[in-house]
């Protein structure tokens, strides 16, 4: 597996050989740093750390300045673990990697924090129909998610029923999309279809061989 921490930028749309329209996500990916490599003899297991983004020293705590200047490098905003890193061994603190990792026509899965929809209902939330027969005086049921329990038994309410809450705002991966486009002078990197996040956030970009 090899990967890159990145930034999603928007999404546009290119066409291929046959004129048809393909909806794209363009995603500012790299370039990044290894900021430390991991070893089964001394970590118990394999894995090397990237860095991304760019942070005032003055924001940055002194354990963390340390970390950094160990890698010779500013300190970075994001930090995130790749494990069976493709040549993980061979990394060496300090290293950049770029959108070079990558190849055009390859597939990556991308991880990311979904857009947060903030307190939401049965309907909106788990797309329930609501009472529906609305001339029997229901005025007040119409969204209102029913019955969710016995009362004498269990006299509970079990675990994973489907409630109001939060929606959205957690983390979530999209398997499988293809790269259709880099463009290393800029460091971008353009996936079929779209990933999870609004414009601006963070992006994990794997890909497992």
């Amino acid at each position: 597996m090899s990967g890159l921490l990145g930034k999603k930028i928007g999404m546009t749309s290119l066409f291929d050989a046959d004129g048809k329209q393909i909806p794209c996500t363009v995603v500012e990916a790299g370039p990044c740093v290894v900021t430390q490599v991991k070893t089964v003899e001394k970590d118990g297991y394999s894995a090397i750390q990237l860095g991304f983004g760019e942070q005032k020293e003055s924001r940055t705590s002194k354990p963390m300045r340390g970390h950094f200047a160990k890698a010779n490098t500013t300190p970075k905003r994001y930090l995130a673990e790749f494990t069976r890193f493709e040549d993980g061994h061979k990394k060496k603190f300090g290293e950049v990697l770029t959108v070079d990792v990558f190849t055009e026509g390859e597939y990556v899965d991308v991880v990311g924090t979904s857009k947060g929809k903030g307190f939401q209902g049965v309907v909106t939330r788990h797309g329930f129909g609501g009472v529906g027969d609305v001339t029997h005086g229901q005025h007040d049921r119409l969204r209102a998610p029913g019955s969710v329990g016995a009362s004498s038994y269990p006299s509970r309410v079990f675990k994973g029923m489907r409630m109001a809450g939060q929606k959205g705002n957690h983390r979530c991966k999209v398997q499988n999309l293809q790269v259709v486009k880099i463009i290393p002078e800029k460091n971008l990197i353009i996936v079929k279809g779209s990933v999870p996040g609004p414009k601006g956030s963070i992006l994990k970009l794997e890909r497992w061989s």
